[in-house]
Formats: structure tokens, C-alpha cells, sequence
């Protein structure tokens, strides 16, 4: 058997495993053998005819399958799956789970949710004012929740938003309980920057610095440094320079810093820090790719130039067009483990943080400014709607595609690694 110089081989076995390679535009040939082999025989079989000098490679082919989920409430997660307007995440879980990446969620802290075990490092409460707090002191190593209800205003109740964040982050895949997280398999870094009645920039521009492991004066210093940092958070204005500050450094320690883009209808350069240089500010899109709508008047996902990219964040006018996480029934202190149904961009932006979790894990020493340029290079076209149509000057690059981008940041990845020398050491006598 001859072949052209720098041909291509591809096997295909008459048994259970049939092997196939398509590469449009190289000189390709396929071999079909005769009879059924084994995995183990097809594999001899490739490296053989490999070693010919006229082969580039020959591989077998493999039959990828969507990751099957035994979560009760997965088909729920509409966000996850929907064709041309969820983020395709069953398929970007056959190349990454997440595995040793942190994500930090810079938020009302969490709550030990029993779909989050084996998911949460120690964090810290970056929380300062007492009054804010509503745990009886100050900053402290526990980011645990205690409920965010605020006194002066009637009826309020806990909302346990990190604990919905951290949910879609990381909640833990095949437990046979509740949903599932968009990176099951990284971990969670909770940083509490969020109390009764909101949270002090000052608070959360610290808990930037120290999630991505910069020094903070009066903090020990994090052990685990984040790659991904998440904040559902915000409000109108302009990026000063204490939150300029906080996310150059941790962009210097090689984090990528993602924002939610704000829920007032209006363009997101008025709001902190989603305005802010360096950020990936994600938009919400509802379950048919519109521009999401909250409800009421001045309720609505923030658009504008400065939006990066755009990731499901839900409608709860339907309450199964939200998004799905994990959650607290308490009213306003702690009670069960719960789930619920939010809207909003607080929760697109973690779908997009859980998706850089994943290229990380496959990529791990992308840079910020190139994690977002895969992001936006990859991203699924907005689809065509009545109303509240997105396009690329209102809603960033696209809708984030989980696939896409996994496989572009591990393509990316193993050129790096083939191309990095291997450092040895010597010993003397």
C-alpha cells in the first residue's frame, strides 16, 4: 500500500468502533478494514502504517457522544442546551469539566449547598461595616451568607445571590441532585463583598485584588489564586479609579475579571464596573436570543458598545425561562437548600465565567486579552427576533458558545505546550 507524500490516514473498523478523520482541504485517505478488530488492534494497526515517511499520521476514528446528565432538574436548564440560543455546553464537556481552575464569586457570599460539596475553597468576608455585615463583625475569614435583607425597605427579603452564581458556576454534574454548573468540575472561591442593603466599593475593589491574590492590607493573603472572577454587581456611574486599580492588577496576575452589565435597560457605559477597561461585560439574552426584558419599565439588559459578549441570563415573566441554580428558602435568615428560577445579567455573567473555567482548564496560561478574543471570535450569531433584537453594537460579539471556545482554547493550548521547551536540571558531583 503507497501513499502520497504527507498523506492523511483514517481508519474505519467493521466493529463497534468506527474511525473516521475529515480535514477539508489536506490530502486525506480513508482505510475501511475487512473484518472487526479490536480497540487495541486498530490502534497497533495506525501506529504502523504511521511510521511510513510518506504519513503525516494516521489515527483511528472515535465516536464523541454528548455527556449524558443524571441532574433531576437538568432538562430545566434550558441555558445550557437550546439550539441557537443556549451556550452548547453538553458538547464542550467532551474536551473540559473546569478541573483546576478557581473562580472567584464576588458576591453576598454563599451558602453550604449540598449541590456545591467538594466545590468550595476557603474564601474570605471582605464585608467592613458592621452595620453591613449582619454577621456581628467586621472582615473575617467565613464568606458564608448570613442573608442580605435590608432593614429600610418594606418586605424585603435574602436574596442568596452568590449562592445562585456559584450554583451556575460549578454546581456538581451527575449527584442524581438538582441542576448542574456550567464547569462541574472547578472550584468555587467565594469572596463575601455584598451585605444588607448592597456592598462599599471600597469592599469590593479589595476583594478583586484578593481574590486574584494580590496583598491586602489587614487580610492574609489568598492561597488560591483565581483565574476567573466573577461579579454580579454594580450601579450607575463611572469606573473610578480604585476599581480601574483593583482590575489592572488582578488582569497583571493573569486573571480575566467578568461583570454583569447591569439590569436598567440603558447603555452599560454609565455603569460600574461592567464600564470599566479590561472587563468582559456580558449582556443578558432571554430563551429566544432577544435582549432580556425583567418585567417593568427600566428593567431590562443593559446594551451598549462597551458590552463584550452576550450569555443567557433569562426571563422569569415565565418562570421556567429563568435560569436555574442553586438557592436558599430562607425569608431572610438561612433555611433549606433550595432551587429557583432568576433573571438577569448577574446571572449571564456567570455562564460566561464558568465557560473561561473550562477553556482554562485546557489552556491554562491564557492570557485575559485572549480569553476574551476567543470568546468574542467564537461566539453564536444572534438569532432574528420581533423585538428587543441584539446585534454586535448592543449586545457584545454574540452569544457565548461553550464548544467553540473550549475547542479553540485547546487547540490554542497544545500549540503552546508543543512549542515550550522542557527545562531539565543537572546535578554535580
Amino acid at each position: 500500500m503507497t501513499f502520497d507524500a504527507n498523506a492523511l490516514v483514517s481508519l474505519h473498523g467493521t466493529a463497534n468502533i468506527q474511525n473516521r478523520l475529515a480535514l477539508p482541504g489536506r490530502n486525506a485517505e480513508d482505510i475501511i478494514l475487512d473484518r472487526a478488530v479490536s480497540e487495541q488492534e486498530l490502534a497497533r494497526i495506525a501506529d504502523t502504517i504511521a511510521r511510513s515517511p510518506a504519513v503525516e499520521y494516521a489515527v483511528p476514528e472515535k465516536i464523541e457522544r454528548i455527556q449524558q446528565v443524571n441532574d433531576p432538574r437538568y432538562a430545566e436548564q434550558w441555558d445550557y442546551f437550546k439550539a441557537a440560543t443556549g451556550i452548547r455546553l453538553p458538547q464542550a464537556w467532551n474536551h473540559s469539566g473546569g478541573k483546576n481552575v478557581v473562580v472567584a464569586v464576588l458576591d453576598t457570599g454563599v451558602r453550604k449547598h449540598a449541590d456545591l460539596i467538594g466545590r468550595l475553597l476557603d474564601g474570605y468576608d471582605m464585608v467592613e461595616d458592621l452595620t453591613r455585615s449582619n454577621d456581628g463583625n467586621g472582615r473575617d475569614p467565613d464568606p458564608t451568607d448570613p442573608g442580605d435583607w435590608c432593614p429600610s425597605e418594606f418586605d424585603s427579603k435574602s436574596s442568596w445571590h452568590g449562592t445562585h452564581v456559584a450554583g451556575t458556576i460549578s454546581a456538581v454534574r451527575n449527584n442524581n441532585l438538582g441542576g448542574t454548573g456550567v464547569a462541574p468540575e472547578a472550584s468555587i472561591l467565594p469572596v463575601r463583598v455584598l451585605g444588607r442593603c448592597g456592598g462599599s466599593s471600597f469592599d469590593i475593589a479589595d476583594g478583586i485584588r484578593w481574590a486574584a491574590g494580590v496583598q491586602v492590607a489587614g487580610v492574609p493573603d489568598n492561597p488560591t489564586p483565581a483565574q476567573v472572577i466573577n461579579l454580579s454587581l454594580g450601579g450607575p456611574g463611572a469606573c473610578d479609579s480604585d476599581y480601574a486599580d483593583a482590575i489592572r492588577a488582578a488582569r497583571l496576575r493573569g486573571a480575566t475579571v467578568v461583570v454583569a452589565a447591569g439590569n436598567s435597560d440603558i447603555d452599560a457605559a454609565g455603569f460600574r464596573p461592567a464600564n470599566c477597561e479590561g472587563v468582559v461585560s456580558v449582556a443578558a439574552t432571554n430563551v429566544d436570543g432577544a435582549r432580556a426584558y425583567f418585567g417593568r419599565r427600566g428593567a431590562g439588559s443593559n446594551f451598549g458598545t462597551s458590552v463584550k459578549i452576550a450569555a443567557p441570563g433569562g426571563e422569569t415573566l415565565i418562570l421556567t425561562n429563568g435560569i436555574l441554580s442553586t438557592l436558599n428558602d430562607g425569608i431572610r435568615d438561612p433555611g433549606n437548600d433550595s432551587y429557583q428560577f432568576y433573571q438577569g445579567t448577574s446571572m449571564a455573567a456567570p455562564h460566561v465565567a464558568g465557560v473561561l473555567a473550562l477553556m482554562y482548564a485546557v489552556y491554562p496560561t491564557m492570557k485575559p486579552d485572549e480569553a476574551l478574543s476567543i470568546l468574542r471570535s467564537t461566539s453564536q450569531p444572534f438569532p432574528t427576533v420581533a423585538s428587543r433584537q441584539c446585534d454586535t453594537s448592543t449586545c457584545g460579539a454574540g452569544i457565548v458558545n461553550a464548544e467553540a471556545a473550549v475547542v479553540e482554547a485547546a487547540t490554542r493550548g497544545s500549540r503552546v505546550a508543543a512549542t515550550t521547551p522542557t527545562s531539565t536540571s543537572t546535578s554535580r558531583p
